[in-house]
């Protein structure tokens, strides 16, 4: 079981939950706070497949933040979380996060919990870098790292610099995120792996198919005959993949 539902508090945000079980997380640009078994954790920007079952429990909520905007709400440039799920006490004061696990436990919906939680936050620690929002939207459109570079006036590696903190990687590996993202999702819809390479942008689809290997850990036909309806973090979402199937910040 998986549902989500856009944030009204958090822009780009999305609020999650899942039922506990197998399945892979894919990387997605983004980064999650959550609520598992009684604890609050955060699911850094991962480089490749990860399994759900590594943060243990039977049921899990959260809060996906859009691509950037985690670091200045939590205080970390998000390289130093890249590929980890942590315990929030890690992050912060141990008080502050008892107080807060307390608040969430005793939260109808603990969804909403969250969100209020981090806008709460982000209220407290100001916007995230602009630079973030500006350069995911040019990855998004496919534009060229130099051509970003040049337009945001950043030299190439001043860019690599800032998107390893906003991103937790550099632009090269977020553009290779957000298009699989895009080439993942066209597959679901049943379009042709041909057609989703031209789509998306790659050489051709053996090109499509290297990419669907190094990032998501498995190829474009498993994929495609497990694709269902499916979390960042843990359980099963929108491009994660069943245990015992196929295929998901």
């Amino acid at each position: 079981m998986y549902e989500e539902t856009p944030s009204r508090a958090l822009p780009g945000a999305v609020l999650w939950r899942a039922g506990g079980g197998g399945g892979t997380v894919l990387p997605d640009g983004c980064m999650d706070l959550l609520w598992a078994g009684g604890r609050l954790l955060v699911a850094g920007p991962d480089t490749g497949p990860h399994p759900a079952g590594e943060v243990p429990g039977g049921s899990f909520a959260g809060i996906r933040l859009a691509p950037g905007t985690a670091p200045a709400l939590l205080g970390v440039p998000a390289h130093v979380l890249r590929d980890r799920r942590v315990e929030l006490a890690e992050l912060w004061p141990a008080a502050e996060v008892r107080r807060l696990s307390a608040l969430v436990a005793g939260h109808r919906d603990p969804r909403a919990a969250l969100e209020a939680l981090a806008a709460r936050r982000a209220a407290e620690t100001g916007p995230p870098d602009p630079l973030a929002a500006e350069v995911t939207a040019r990855l998004r459109a496919g534009e060229a790292v130099a051509r970003i570079a040049a337009a945001v006036g950043l030299g190439e590696r001043q860019l690599h610099r800032r998107c390893l903190d906003a991103f937790g990687y550099g632009p090269r590996t977020l553009g290779r995120v957000l298009r699989l993202r895009r080439a993942l999702a066209l597959t679901r819809s049943g379009t042709p792996y041909a057609e989703v390479a031209l789509l998306t942008g790659y050489a051709d689809q053996p090109h499509l198919a290297r990419e669907v290997r190094a990032l998501a850990g498995t190829t474009l036909s498993t994929y495609a005959a497990g694709a269902a309806p499916s979390t960042h973090t843990a359980g099963t979402a929108p491009g994660t993949h069943t245990a015992g199937t196929a295929p998901s910040a």
